[in-house]
């Protein structure tokens, strides 16, 4: 059967019911309900320089092979910086934007990128990887980006590309009957220091509200939208989400959405939202507008670890950076990108650049695991 491919500049051209059954494992960033929501609520598009060109194979008028895709006029929100690749390219009377980003946008969560029917990875991902490097090659962009992909597609891609590497700190559930249980495993002083942290919270008063999409009401969306603009106000920041698409997105994915609410005296005053998907969850935005000792740790990362062993999940993503979350069980893990350079202008320096990354990475990760707090390391 012939195989048809067409470039999508709304992501609500393909049905939903067929992008989603190329999902593996409810990773729910690439789900057609989390990107369809980003570009209902100008989450993206010219305003934040990512413009949707998803990939879809068609055969026999069913999608069989798809990919989040955007064309980028600046590098915003990706967590992957080659803000220097830019620079060079600009030095040496080159463009280096536009460019392709295959993505989630403002998301630096590892999960599936080249969506194919299962049984036939092999024979469709080299088709997406061609039509989008086509597509590079006909509006002129530098390259083509592969974000935070996952360790198999990453080994499938890496053939022909630039990889880089990069570490994000992660805590794994081995199966923990309760946060006490995974205490234990730790050295007694940082048992202590948590478990202070901890206290410190309750005594001054703060409680904690656990919802998900259904029983989060359009108040607590509002409190959050606050909270979540107020950090990007604070840090001189531009915020890209809003209240339309929380709320959208706790309505199509109730079950998805986790939304920690801290409040004090009967007031909402912060907020943490989260996401989970089969095994794992993945935390996302912060924001408050009180500040109190320790609340951070306690609404990102303990209520987070709370839920993950309540509800069974294996492993937590808290996101990017952050060597303080070390001392409180989160251990280095390797994250993964794959690069394409259309125009080969600087291809042996980037591939030099590349290789010294990795190498310092992996230099990183050594010495971060030597500090790990649990009494037998992981």
């Amino acid at each position: 059967m012939a195989l048809r491919v067409q470039i999508h500049p709304s992501l609500d051209e393909i049905p939903a019911d067929q992008w989603n059954a190329l999902v593996a494992g409810d990773y729910p960033f690439v789900r057609h309900e989390f990107l369809a929501a980003m570009e209902h609520h100008d989450c993206v598009g010219e305003r934040f320089g990512w413009l949707p060109r998803h990939i879809a194979i068609y055969e026999n008028q069913q999608l069989v092979a798809a990919m989040p895709l955007y064309e980028k006029h600046n590098s915003y929100g990706e967590f992957v910086f080659d803000h220097g690749w830019a620079d060079a390219y600009q030095r040496a009377g080159h463009r280096y934007f536009p460019k392709l980003v295959c993505a989630v946008p403002y998301t630096p969560a590892t999960g599936p990128r080249l969506l194919a029917r299962p049984g036939r990875e092999a024979a469709l991902r080299p088709r997406l990887l061609a039509a989008a490097r086509q597509l590079g090659t006909s509006i002129g962009a530098s390259g083509f980006h592969c974000l935070f992909q996952t360790a198999d597609e990453h080994a499938f891609t890496a053939k022909d590309a630039h990889t880089r590497h990069d570490c994000q700190f992660h805590w794994e559930n081995p199966g923990y009957r309760d946060f006490d249980d995974f205490l234990t495993t730790l050295r007694a002083k940082k048992r202590k220091n948590i478990r202070r942290e901890r206290r410190r919270v309750r005594e001054q008063g703060i409680t904690f509200r656990v919802l998900d999409g259904s029983t989060a009401t359009a108040s607590d969306w509002a409190h959050f939208d606050r909270f979540y603009r107020h950090t990007f106000d604070d840090k001189w920041g531009m915020a890209t989400f809003n209240q339309g698409f929380f709320e959208e997105v706790g309505r199509t994915m109730p079950t998805s959405v986790v939304l920690v609410l801290a409040d004090l005296a009967g007031e909402c005053i912060a907020g943490a939202l989260m996401y989970r998907g089969d095994d794992t969850l993945y935390g996302r935005h912060w924001g408050c507008t009180a500040e109190i000792d320790l609340l951070h740790f306690e609404s990102c990362y303990y209520q987070g670890i709370d839920y993950c062993i309540e509800h069974g999940l294996k492993r937590f993503e808290p996101g990017a950076q952050g060597e303080y979350k070390v001392a409180r069980g989160f251990a280095p893990t390797l994250t993964r990108s794959s690069h394409w350079m259309l125009d080969r202008l600087y291809d042996d320096a980037i591939e030099r650049f590349c290789a010294q990354e990795r190498e310092a990475v992996a230099d990183y990760m050594a010495g971060i695991r030597e500090q790990l707090p649990y009494q037998s390391q992981p």
